[in-house]
């Protein structure tokens, strides 16, 4: 009979033997993989069925429409990162990973709609999502290779992060456009949460917590293919 192993009951994965670290890594990755190839699979689901018009008609009923969307998804993401960081039951992390990668996919649904809407086929989707990789995997060879601690950013990410939701929900009662300069600031934030989440992998957790980890990857990587694709768009329509 196996045991479950609290992992909160260990050191950090830094202070682990170079085995641990490496295996710690690849669960990650293996994680996030998976979690990437879900969200596709449930987006191609969603487009198949016709949904994703649906979408776009049902945000475009109300101007306040999204603002709900918005505040919906938050509240799922922070129900799912409680359940990933779960340290008594595997089974409950896994359920907050997949709970946060439906999420994700149904909030992408009419951006994506819409993008391919705006070109007539998915060029736009296929070259964010290469543009994004790229990014990705730089990014995580900076932050792995130098194997520095870039806790630091934790307190610029999160002014800044407070600093776009304001933007975000003024620009829905104030006459402000957020556009190509706005998606631009984005994907350097995106970029710096991934540096940060990344590092964090090494310094802020503990062996057996792959799947929140993982999960923290997610939603940055998501993050910069939003902005990435929003980008992508604005400098298409102009």
């Amino acid at each position: 009979m196996s045991t479950y192993i609290n992992p909160y009951a260990v050191g950090m994965v830094a202070d682990s033997p170079e085995s641990a670290r490496a295996e710690f890594i690849r669960k990650t990755y293996g994680h996030l993989a998976a979690a990437i190839a879900v969200f596709a699979v449930l987006e191609g689901v969603l487009l198949s069925l016709g949904l994703g018009q649906g979408a776009l008609e049902l945000l475009g009923a109300s101007h306040y429409s999204w603002l709900m969307v918005m505040a919906a998804f938050i509240a799922v993401s922070w129900v799912a990162e409680r359940w990933a960081t779960n340290g008594s039951s595997i089974g409950m992390q896994y359920a907050g990973l997949l709970l946060y990668t439906v999420a994700e996919a149904v909030i992408f649904l009419p951006l994506i709609a819409l993008a391919i809407g705006l070109t007539g086929d998915g060029s736009l989707v296929l070259q964010a999502g290469l543009i994004t990789a790229a990014m990705v995997l730089g990014i995580s060879a900076i932050a792995l290779t130098t194997k520095r601690d870039f806790s630091f950013l934790g307190g610029i990410l999160k002014i800044g992060g407070f600093v776009a939701l304001g933007l975000i929900v003024a620009s829905f009662f104030l006459p402000i456009s957020l556009g190509l300069w706005f998606s631009g600031a984005m994907i350097i934030f995106a970029s710096g949460a991934i540096l940060y989440h990344t590092s964090n992998l090494l310094h802020r957790y503990q062996p057996g917590q792959h799947v929140a980890a993982s999960l923290s990857l997610f939603a940055s990587v998501a993050l910069l293919f939003w902005y990435v694709l929003r980008f992508l768009m604005s400098f298409n329509r102009n």
